[in-house]
């Protein structure tokens, strides 16, 4: 009986780990996306800036 809880113990542990795991990569994700968007942002202005310029 003792065996059986701690495999049970065991099983949950490692689906809180796995669900951990799962939401940093989300969060890494998003970070990610983040990222990319203020380098577009960025990117934008610059072209605006340059035609701006240009004009």
């Amino acid at each position: 009986m003792n065996h059986l809880m701690q495999q049970d113990l065991a099983r949950a542990h490692m689906t809180a780990r796995l669900g951990e795991a799962q939401e940093l990569r989300m969060g890494n994700r998003i970070a990610r996306a983040r990222r990319l968007s203020r380098k577009a942002e960025q990117a934008a202005q610059q072209a605006r800036l340059a035609l701006a310029r240009a004009l």
